[in-house]
């Protein structure tokens, strides 16, 4: 059984991968199911200014478009289901049909996908990143 974290992502992984397996691309960027309960995904530290990086298993992605300033996405391509792979200058890249995302806001920058990263609250505690 999934909880927190898990269970949040994997109910918005279960509507893109039903879309996918219909043959047709999501229909929304749903915002991502906040945990019942924050979470620490890490450092803060290992999230670089104008990059950002993809925690898989809590299924989102955590950038820094500028100093001090994080964002939190779903990890889940809004095209196909993939998840994302990479952060790379300020741009979120999924690898598997080349759909890029702004690091800051989500907004498609280049398709195959035209629908949004859902967004999903993330703050900065104690020099951790805190989902949720």
């Amino acid at each position: 059984m999934l909880t927190g974290v898990g269970a949040a992502a994997a109910g918005g992984l279960a509507g893109a991968n039903s879309a996918a397996a219909a043959g047709s691309a999501a229909t929304a960027a749903d915002p991502v199911t906040p945990a019942a309960d924050p979470v620490a995904l890490g450092p803060a530290a290992d999230i670089p200014v104008g990059g950002g990086k993809v925690y898989g298993t809590a299924m989102v992605v955590v950038t820094q478009p500028s100093a001090g300033d994080f964002k939190a996405f779903t990890s889940i391509c809004t095209h196909w289901g993939c998840q994302v792979a990479a952060v790379e200058n300020d741009q979120i890249i999924c690898r598997c049909h080349g759909s890029r995302f702004s690091a800051t806001d989500g907004s498609v920058l280049a398709g195959p996908a035209t629908l949004p990263l859902g967004s999903t609250a993330v703050a900065v505690k104690d020099g951790q990143i805190i989902l949720g």
